[in-house]
């Protein structure tokens, strides 16, 4: 047995809002759109995530939140944070870290943290973090 993929799901309080943000802001595609069903699908490349915003549900209280962050490996990492560091809410600025990934994190409109990042190419040396 093997898993073939992992599409994360969140809740919003906004679902055209948020499908904008990942959309306009971070090059996504929609994929499916139920304002119906609550419920948006969206991808850029081999990246996949549902929306779902949900009023009545007995497991949402009205509050987006997770515990963690979401990790997107990309290529052009450098390119990425050009194109997002005037246009998003940083997390943190982009760096070379301890663990040899070059990476930086951004807030998307509901506050979930997004980090993005590739692996330390020959001869870069981490840098200073606070």
């Amino acid at each position: 047995m093997r898993f073939e993929r992992l599409t994360p799901m969140i809740w919003t309080n906004d679902l055209k809002a948020t499908v904008d943000f990942y959309v306009y802001t971070l090059g996504f595609e929609t994929d499916e759109y139920r304002e119906d069903w609550h419920w948006a699908h969206l991808h850029r490349d081999e990246t996949a995530i549902m929306i779902v915003s949900r009023t009545v549900d007995k497991f949402y209280d009205g509050q987006p939140k997770y515990t963690g962050s979401f990790y997107f490996y990309v290529d052009a990492v450098d390119e990425l944070w050009n194109e997002l560091k005037e246009k998003t809410k940083i997390f943190y600025d982009i760096a070379n870290f301890p663990h040899r990934m070059r990476e930086f994190g951004i807030l998307d409109n509901n506050g979930y943290i997004l980090q993005f990042g590739r692996e330390l190419l020959e001869g870069e040396e981490v840098t200073e973090c606070d």
